[in-house]
């Protein structure tokens, strides 16, 4: 019984010092404020975006059903197309899928194009060429 009874003054007193702390006022004096240096306003000119230049081109077959849509969409080009169900299955079966996705462009190499030569190209002699003959 002693135990207790020594306990609960104990707790009193450090109850009571915690909401002394919690309930100081904040000191009256104004908060320091920095001069912002007023700036004559320039005139901002806001231009809308261009609208990006989207050329979507569509593959139909004999019947007018779209086979595929290349969407060209500013420095990107991506296939879209159909996605037709697989076997007997019908859409929404287990078995056929609801969506395809796109298919991205990553590279493409120009093999059977010749290559453009520069003016400096151009005036330069070939290697290959042998020198003129010299007469003796």
């Amino acid at each position: 019984m002693k135990r207790s009874s020594l306990l609960w003054p104990t707790l009193v007193l450090t109850l009571s010092a915690h909401t002394a702390l919690a309930q100081s006022t904040p000191s009256q004096a104004p908060p320091k404020l920095e001069k912002i240096e007023e700036v004559a306003d320039d005139g901002v000119t806001i231009s809308s975006k261009q609208q990006s230049e989207n050329k979507i081109t569509e593959r139909r077959d004999n019947n007018g059903n779209v086979v595929e849509a290349t969407v060209k969409s500013g420095p990107s080009t991506y296939t879209v197309k159909p996605n037709h169900p697989v076997g007997a299955s019908l859409p929404g079966d287990m078995t056929s899928g609801n969506q395809r996705g796109p298919m991205w462009t990553v590279l493409e190499f120009d093999l059977g194009k010749k290559k453009k030569k520069t003016p400096e190209e151009e005036a330069a002699p070939d290697a290959n060429v042998p020198p003129p003959p010299t007469v003796k």
